[in-house]
C-alpha cells in the first residue's frame, strides 16, 4: 500500500473513530435517560421492574466502552501502533458480535416484553393510591396527555383495591374526559363522579404506548445500525493499516 493510501486510511479510521466515540456517548446518554427520567413511561416500568434498570446499565456499560474503543481507536490510527488497532479490530469483533445477539434475543422475546409490560401496568392499577409516587404520577400523566384509561379500557380500574373497597363512586382523575360533564378535574389521585357514568376516556392506553415504545425503540435501533455500519468500516480500515505498518514506531507517541 502507497504511502498517500496509508496516509488516507489512517485519517479516515481516525474519523471513524471520532463518530464511534460520538455514538458511544449517545448510547450512553440514552442509557442515563432510561436510568435517571421520571416524567415519561419509562418511568412506570423502571420502579416497577429490574429488567428496565438492567436494561440502562447495558446501555451505559456498551456507550462507555464505546467511547473508551473511540478513543483508544484514534491514538492506533494516528500513531501506527499495531498492537493498539489489533486490539481495536477484536473488540469491535466482539461488540459487533453482542449487539447482534442482543438484537436478536428482544426480538424473539417481543411477545414476552410485551406480556411483561402489561403485567407491571395492571398489578401498577390494582395497588393505585394517588399518594406522592413516581410510577402513579409518571401513569397519571400517560392518561391525562395520551387521552387514555386504563391499560385495556376503564375497566381495569374496577380491579383497583381503594376503588373496590369504597362506598364512594370513585375514578381515576387523570383518565377525567374534560369535553364531559361532571367535578373539577384534578391532575392525580382518585375522584368521585355523581352520575352513573364516570366523564372519563373510553379507550385503553395500550395503543398509544404501544406506539410510543416503537416510536422511542426506532430511535435505538438507528443509532444501533448507525454504530454498527461505524464498526464495520472501523474494523474493516483498522485491519487494512494494521496490515500495511511494517514495525512498531514507538518514537512516534509522544511521552509525558
Amino acid at each position: 500500500m502507497g504511502k498517500g493510501c496509508i496516509t488516507v486510511t489512517k485519517y479516515f479510521l481516525f474519523l471513524f473513530n471520532l463518530l464511534f466515540f460520538i455514538f458511544g456517548a449517545l448510547i450512553m446518554g440514552f442509557g442515563l435517560w432510561v436510568l435517571f427520567d421520571n416524567q415519561s413511561f419509562i418511568a412506570v416500568l423502571q420502579e416497577s421492574s429490574d429488567t428496565v434498570k438492567v436494561a440502562s446499565y447495558i446501555l451505559i456499560g456498551v456507550g462507555s466502552l464505546s467511547m473508551a474503543m473511540g478513543f483508544f481507536g484514534c491514538i492506533g490510527a494516528i500513531y501506527e501502533i499495531r498492537c493498539l488497532l489489533g486490539l481495536y479490530f477484536t473488540c469491535l469483533l466482539l461488540i459487533l458480535i453482542a449487539q447482534v445477539t442482543a438484537g436478536v434475543l428482544i426480538y424473539f422475546q417481543r411477545d414476552r416484553l410485551k406480556h411483561e409490560v402489561s403485567n407491571i401496568i395492571r398489578g401498577m392499577i390494582i395497588n393505585y393510591t394517588g399518594q406522592n409516587r413516581t410510577t402513579e404520577h409518571t401513569w397519571d400523566y400517560v392518561q391525562r396527555t395520551m387521552k387514555c384509561c386504563g391499560w385495556t379500557g376503564p375497566s381495569n380500574w374496577t380491579e383497583n383495591i381503594m376503588i373496590k373497597n369504597s362506598s364512594q363512586n370513585l375514578y381515576s382523575c387523570s383518565c377525567r374526559n374534560d369535553s364531559l360533564p361532571g367535578t373539577d378535574i384534578k391532575l392525580v389521585g382518585l375522584c368521585e363522579h355523581l352520575s352513573s357514568e364516570a366523564p372519563v376516556y373510553e379507550t385503553g392506553c395500550v395503543t398509544n404506548v404501544e406506539k410510543w415504545l416503537l416510536d422511542n425503540c426506532g430511535v435505538i435501533l438507528g443509532i444501533c445500525v448507525g454504530v454498527a455500519v461505524v464498526e464495520l468500516l472501523g474494523m474493516i480500515l483498522s485491519m487494512c493499516l494494521c496490515k500495511s505498518v511494517v514495525q512498531e514506531v514507538y518514537t512516534k507517541v509522544p511521552k509525558y
